[in-house]
């Protein structure tokens, strides 16, 4: 039988950091060879590209992260980077700053539906004008933020997954 200390302790990355809304092997179990995650890019221009995130050769340990942009055709625009992730690092990726992060439940209207999400407004430093980056993690779909707002001086750059495809 598990300690439930244990679970709450996978959560916590480190001193002074909010609880990540995934583990590792809640990541590594959502996650499977050829998952593939749709991306809606909108810029501050109102600019508007999709991107493609796709797992392959996973591991206990992480996989192999493929991201590409996608051409008007439907097809692949540029390079495609690849590299090994762990899932570990994947989980890092939410590891936010008690001191300067905010966390509560929302709900949001997305193209892949209705979703109750963790959110969290996090600024990098405690200045009460600090731009503030906002992550909403879908309860359902452990991984990478179903959305992410961005300040830049141009505006708004927004995030939004648009389709996951979860193969086992």
């Amino acid at each position: 039988m598990s300690d439930p200390d244990d679970a709450i302790d996978s959560h916590l990355l480190g001193p002074d950091l909010l609880p990540t809304p995934f583990t590792a092997d809640e990541i590594r179990n959502a996650s499977g060879s050829g998952t593939t995650i749709r991306i809606l890019v909108e810029e501050p221009d109102g600019g508007a590209f999709e991107r493609v995130n796709r797992f392959s050769d996973c591991d206990d340990d992480g996989a192999i992260l493929e991201r590409w942009r996608v051409a008007p055709g439907g097809g692949v625009d540029g390079e495609v980077a690849r590299g090994r992730v762990t899932w570990r690092e994947l989980q890092g990726h939410a590891a936010f700053p008690a001191a300067t992060t905010s966390r509560r439940e929302e709900m949001l209207d997305l193209p892949i539906g209705r979703v109750e999400c963790l959110r969290f407004d996090t600024r990098d430093d405690e200045a009460p004008d600090a731009p503030v980056e906002t992550f909403w993690f879908a309860r359902a779909l452990p991984g990478m933020p179903v959305r992410f707002e961005s300040p830049t001086p141009a505006g708004v750059v927004r995030t939004t997954v648009l389709a996951v495809e979860v193969v086992r």
